[in-house]
């Protein structure tokens, strides 16, 4: 077996990802405290959630875990993007105040 298919198969490249993910996590909500700039750490949570979730669910398949797993992974994922997807709806700027000119369509 080659070194790269083995490298991904066993879901070892899953595991990479998700290091890479919490240090940007980590570095973002890091940035966003000191500069107040950027994604508000309880926004990068709930998409990295997502993902992250999203991810497990890979391995969990590329390493032959029991359909249970799978299946956890999969529904976190929901719950992540769900939660994600409320954060932004509330959070979204209210359009009905914006400076629109009424002869637009």
């Amino acid at each position: 077996m080659d070194s790269v298919e083995q490298f991904i198969l066993s879901g070892r490249i899953v595991d990479i990802a998700l290091a890479v993910l919490v240090i940007e996590i980590l570095w973002l909500s890091w940035r966003y405290r000191q500069t107040g700039r950027g994604l508000p750490p309880s926004l990068l949570f709930t998409n990295a959630g997502a993902g992250g979730s999203l991810m497990l669910a890979l391995k969990a398949v590329l390493t032959g875990a029991a359909w249970p797993w799978i299946a956890a992974a999969l529904l976190a994922s929901l719950v992540f993007h769900v939660a994600d997807l409320r954060h932004r709806w509330v959070h979204a700027p209210d359009s009905s105040s914006s400076t629109k000119d009424p002869n637009d369509p």
